[in-house]
């Protein structure tokens, strides 16, 4: 199910697709697409769904990898290149939510090309529309999972976070709705680690929290964390390991809720998202959704349908400029 996104009128498909954005293009656009970084499996699966459109669309897309959540200025010297360029729309998965370097740069480019918030929340009125999901729901469907499994009165369980930068869009979003989804439970988060989330940089956050709580019942943490925490539990013996939890699903954690080393994600469907945002982005729908995205699914280890969850070809990687 959709929320905003039916107030457009997509009764005869996902995105009623219009005009070009630009009169100037002819029968091919051509968008960029700029995101934190393809380190993170999930982004790799945003990619391939905006690809795969892009194909249906006849669309050209230009990929910029910025290279991490504090690469801001990298973010912004790419938006401006890709305003330079006179593409017809820009994609902007943003590494900040809110510093006025990047909304700044933002509302100039978007006086002159449309700008698509991709995935992450950009706090900018400049915005034609933003394609993502509530990251406070993401966070809460874990947290009630937890509070149905941990009631009122029963024993008490302790639990970690480890999760991305404060400044992305996403983290505090996600804090706030697990800890809400915790309320009326026993289960009460010890510390929250933060990083970048690269594969390297949430190992060390996975190192480093079960060094300080090597007791802790549940690991929750984004997907690289996760991931680490796994290959960390394969080379050293834990009898007594917490069991895991992961914010959002990548490759990795599909197959680990497959074969039962994650208990259970939050699940926003990527793919879907991207493709939601290439049709947004080759419409002339601007202002009249802020706001779309899917339904927010918890997936639970050994669900019947988790090999049904889309994700991008083991081999993919996008060409980047």
């Amino acid at each position: 199910m959709l929320r905003t996104i039916i107030s457009i009128g997509l009764a005869a498909g996902l995105w009623g697709v219009g005009p070009p954005v630009s009169a100037a293009a002819a029968d091919r656009q051509v968008l960029c697409v700029l995101v934190p970084h393809f380190k993170d499996e999930y982004w790799l699966s945003v990619g391939f769904g905006l690809e795969e459109e892009a194909r249906k669309q006849n669309v050209e897309l230009l990929f910029f990898e910025a290279g991490g959540y504090r690469a801001r200025a990298t973010q912004i010297a790419q938006l401006e290149r890709c305003a330079a360029l006179g593409v017809d729309a820009i994609l902007i998965g943003a590494v900040s939510s809110d510093h006025p370097d990047l909304t700044e740069t933002l509302a100039q480019v978007s006086a002159d090309t449309p700008v698509f918030g991709l995935i992450n929340e950009i706090r900018s009125d400049a915005l034609s529309a933003r394609i993502g999901v509530d990251w406070t729901e993401m966070g809460h469907i874990l947290g009630t999972f937890l509070r149905d499994r941990h009631p009122s009165g029963s024993e008490p369980k302790t639990a970690v976070l480890l999760t991305g930068p404060a400044e992305s869009g996403w983290t505090g979003p996600l804090e706030a709705g697990l800890r809400d989804g915790l309320a009326g439970s026993t289960v009460t988060i010890l510390d929250i680690y933060r990083a970048d989330t690269g594969l390297r940089q949430q190992l060390r956050l996975a190192e480093e929290a079960l060094e300080h709580h090597p007791k802790v019942d549940y690991l929750i943490g984004s997907a690289p964390a996760i991931e680490a925490a796994i290959g960390l539990f394969a080379s050293h013996a834990a009898p007594d390991r917490p069991q895991m939890l992961a914010t959002y699903v990548s490759h990795t954690i599909k197959r680990s809720l497959m074969n039962g080393n994650v208990l259970a994600a939050s699940f926003d469907d990527p793919m879907f998202q991207a493709r939601l945002a290439m049709l947004a982005a080759v419409s002339e729908a601007p202002g009249q959704a802020r706001v779309v995205g899917p339904e927010v699914r918890l997936l639970r280890a050994g669900d019947e349908t988790l090999g049904q969850i889309p994700t991008s070809p083991a081999k993919y990687f996008p060409t980047l400029q």
